[in-house]
């Protein structure tokens, strides 16, 4: 059940489920519920923690606006998860050979397909349904082309690779030691473009009105003007093609599993869904845009994925449809330290030892997504059972990084 917060200021309550929140969030909490375009309480998750403007794991009802920077710039970041034929036995020992070859068949980090074997190929009409939709967008905002090299080719040569930082590939066992695909990105470069863009000309369309703000990363489009929109129509863009990354890149992981497996089918796709993203939906009798920064959603009987950390279990959830989170639930375990606190904090000896028995990177680059450095995903769900069913538990045995 949430706990319900008044703030001398704010004009809506914040509901939270959670008794374990930082001074710095709930000052953003504070800030969103003092909106005059929120709609009847902010809903924060159990994983809630400090973020640009607004908290990571809120929930934010706006009746006609739409605040970007709270959607932010990684647009339709998300999970997709499939459960396969394959068991534990069929693994072989050692699964270094086969992470080399899924890192080689998806880039990760900063790196992309090559365009000279993307252009022309499967890959490319994978592309084409967003390339006239993309089109149209530059054609009225020409300066995105500006903000991003070879913009035109970046977009199509990023379909299908993971990207860096809290981003992840993973192979993981539920609880009878089925094997599972499991795997966390976003927008990529092309989405982060179009989040900064439009956060800026929200910030700039502020000023003009001469609208006063709690803060400059709260700054809206209302319905009904041009920029709004045209964000809308780009939001939407940046959404489905992080559903199509998604779709790709899980695609490429399978297919690079085959040759070191027993033959093997798909049996249950758990979700592709986003995390960071505005959906069109009705609750309490109007009609509103519902903004899930760092959540999910979960309408009853909805199927969802809540990750730990690197090191930690992972949970195939069905929602509960709970009115007062705007059926919604968290996104994942949620970071409890920043990444310079965890670099500071742990070494690669640490991370090595929490995740023992995981073949993952174990080296000074990935120290920031040490287990340590994410809230216990079990106290987590424990404050979550209002909103969710566990369906599955996995745990991974492979974890891919960039």
């Amino acid at each position: 059940m949430p706990i319900i917060k008044s703030f001398a200021g704010a004009r809506v309550p914040v509901k939270v489920w959670t008794d374990d929140i930082a001074p710095d969030a709930i000052q953003q909490l504070k800030n969103v519920a003092a909106l005059p375009i929120i709609h009847s309480h902010v809903a924060a998750m159990p994983d809630v923690h400090y973020g640009t403007g607004a908290t990571v794991g809120s929930v934010i009802p706006t009746r006609s606006a739409i605040i970007p920077a709270a959607v932010g710039v990684d647009i339709g970041c998300g999970m997709n998860a499939v459960r396969t034929s394959l068991t534990a036995s069929d693994l072989p020992e050692s699964l270094s050979r086969l992470r080399a070859t899924i890192e080689a068949a998806v880039p990760v980090g900063f790196e992309q397909h090559a365009w000279d074997k993307v252009r022309g190929s499967a890959h490319q009409r994978i592309a084409r349904p967003l390339d006239d939709r993309l089109d149209r967008i530059v054609g009225k905002h020409p300066g995105l082309m500006k903000m991003q090299r070879k913009f035109a080719q970046t977009w199509v040569c990023q379909i299908g690779t993971l990207g860096g930082g809290n981003h992840f590939i993973e192979l993981c066992l539920d609880e009878a030691q089925r094997v599972w695909v499991m795997l966390h990105s976003g927008s990529r470069g092309t989405g982060n473009v179009i989040g900064r863009y439009f956060i800026d000309a929200a910030r700039k369309d502020m000023r003009r009105h001469q609208i006063n703000l709690p803060d400059r990363d709260l700054a809206y489009f209302s319905a009904g003007s041009t920029w709004f929109d045209d964000y809308v129509e780009a939001l939407e863009w940046g959404q489905d093609y992080a559903l199509v990354n998604r779709r790709e890149m899980m695609r490429l992981v399978v297919e690079a599993m085959r040759p070191f497996l027993p033959a093997f089918t798909l049996t249950d796709e758990a979700i592709n869904c986003h995390h960071n993203y505005v959906a069109r939906e009705v609750h309490f009798g109007e009609k509103l845009f519902i903004t899930r920064k760092g959540a999910i959603a979960a309408h009853a009987g909805q199927l969802g994925i809540i990750p730990g950390s690197m090191g930690a279990k992972s949970y195939i959830v069905r929602g509960r449809g709970n009115a007062d989170s705007f059926c919604s639930c968290s996104h994942g375990a949620g970071r409890q330290m920043s990444r310079s606190e965890a670099k500071r904090r742990f070494n690669r000896f640490d991370l090595a030892t929490q995740t023992e028995g995981i073949e993952c990177r174990k080296d000074g680059g990935v120290v920031d997504e040490i287990p340590a450095a994410y809230k216990d995903i079990d106290a987590v769900m424990a404050h979550q059972t209002d909103l969710v069913d566990v369906v599955h538990t996995l745990k991974q045995v492979l974890c891919i990084k960039g």
